[in-house]
C-alpha cells in the first residue's frame, strides 16, 4: 500500500471521527436547551416563554388561539398525578364510569369507593346485563334485598345449572328468583347467555313443555329463512346427530317461522311441511359445503334440482338465494 492510500484513509478517519463528535456533541447541547449555533431550541424557547407568562399571572393567548394557562395545567408531570377521585366528581359521572366494570371490578372498587361501588343501581345494571329476565324483578323485592346480593345468587345458580340443570332450575326457584312456570323458565333461558349450552340441550330436550314456550318466543317477521334459522340455533342449539329432537326443533322452526310471515308465506306458496323440507336442504347443504371431509361439493344447480323435487311449487330463483346464503354466510347452525 503506498503513502497515498494512507493518507486517503488517515484523512477518512479524521472526517469519520469529526462526524461522530459532531452528533455527539448536538445530542448535548440539545438536551441542554440549544442547538448547535448556540441558540436555544424552538421548544426550549416555547417552554421558558410560557413559564414567564404563567410567573406574572397573566393568561396571554399566543398565536394560535393557545390558552397558555390551561395549557400549563394540562402538562403535569406523570408523578405529579394520580388516579382521579371519584367521589370529587358528581355522581351521575362517577355512576357511569363504574357502569363499565365487571362484577369482580366493581367489588374491588368497593375496597375504595364503598358508598359509590355498592350503589344498587349499578348492580341492578349488572344483573340486567347477564340475566336479562328474572321472574323477581317484577315483584315487591322481600325485606333485605339487594341487587349485589341478587347477582351472587344469580351466578352461584348459572353455575349450578352448568353442572347440573334440574338442580340450578330449583335452586332458582328456592331462592324466589324464577317462578315454578315453563313460560318464566323459557324467558329466562331465552334472555341469559352464561348458561351452557350442552347442557341446555339436555335440558329442553326433557322439557318440551319449556321448549315450546321458548320457540313462541322468537320472532322471525320479515327474516330470511337461512338467517332466521341461524338465529334459531343460536338460542335452541342443534344436536350433534341427526334423529327425534332434531326433526322436533325443524318442525316448531317451521311452524312459528310460518306464523310470523303469513304473507310471505301466501305470496310463495309455502306451508309448514314445505318450510320443514327447506331447513332439512339447508342443514345437508351447509354440512356440504363446509365439511373438509367433503370433496366434491353440491353446486348450486345440483341443489336446486334437489330441493325442488322435495318441494315442487318453489320457485328456481328463491331456492337459488338459498344456496346463495349459505355459499357466502356459511353453516345455519353452527
Amino acid at each position: 500500500m503506498g503513502k497515498n492510500d494512507d493518507k486517503d484513509l488517515l484523512c477518512k478517519g479524521l472526517q469519520m471521527g469529526q462526524g461522530l463528535w459532531r452528533v455527539a456533541r448536538n445530542q448535548q447541547l440539545q438536551q441542554e436547551g440549544y442547538s448547535e449555533q448556540g441558540y436555544l431550541t424552538r421548544e426550549q424557547s416555547r417552554r421558558m416563554a410560557v413559564s414567564n407568562i404563567s410567573n406574572t399571572g397573566h393568561r396571554k393567548q399566543v398565536q394560535g388561539g393557545i390558552d397558555i394557562y390551561h395549557l400549563l395545567k394540562a402538562r403535569k408531570s406523570k408523578e405529579q398525578e394520580g388516579f382521579i377521585n371519584l367521589e370529587m366528581l358528581p355522581p351521575e359521572l362517577s355512576f357511569t364510569i363504574l357502569s363499565y366494570l365487571n362484577a369482580t371490578d366493581l367489588c374491588l372498587a368497593s375496597c375504595v369507593w364503598q358508598d359509590l361501588a355498592n350503589d344498587e343501581l349499578l348492580w341492578q345494571g349488572l344483573c340486567k346485563s347477564t340475566w336479562g329476565h328474572c321472574s323477581i324483578y317484577n315483584k315487591n323485592p322481600p325485606l333485605g334485598f339487594s341487587f349485589r346480593k341478587l347477582y351472587m345468587q344469580l351466578d352461584e345458580g348459572s353455575l349450578t345449572f352448568n353442572a347440573n340443570p334440574d338442580e340450578g332450575v330449583n335452586y332458582f326457584m328456592s331462592k324466589g328468583i324464577l317462578d315454578d312456570s315453563p313460560k318464566e323458565i323459557a324467558k329466562f333461558i331465552f334472555c341469559t347467555r352464561t348458561l351452557n349450552w350442552k347442557k341446555l340441550r339436555i335440558y329442553l330436550d326433557e322439557r318440551r313443555d319449556v321448549l315450546d314456550d321458548l320457540v313462541t318466543l322468537h320472532n322471525f317477521r320479515n327474516q330470511f329463512l337461512p338467517n332466521a334459522l341461524r338465529e334459531f340455533f343460536r338460542h335452541i342449539h342443534a344436536p350433534e346427530e341427526r334423529g327425534e329432537y332434531l326433526e322436533t326443533l325443524i318442525t316448531k322452526f317451521s311452524h312459528r317461522f310460518c306464523a310470523c310471515n303469513p304473507d310471505l308465506m301466501r305470496e310463495l306458496g309455502l306451508s309448514p311441511d314445505a318450510v320443514y323440507v327447506l331447513c332439512y336442504s339447508l342443514i345437508l347443504l351447509s354440512i356440504d359445503l363446509t365439511s373438509p371431509h367433503v370433496k366434491n361439493k353440491m353446486s348450486k344447480r345440483e341443489f336446486i334440482r334437489n330441493t325442488r323435487r322435495a318441494a315442487q311449487n318453489i320457485s328456481e330463483d328463491f331456492v337459488g338465494h338459498l344456496y346463495d346464503n349459505i355459499y357466502l354466510i356459511g353453516h345455519v347452525a353452527a
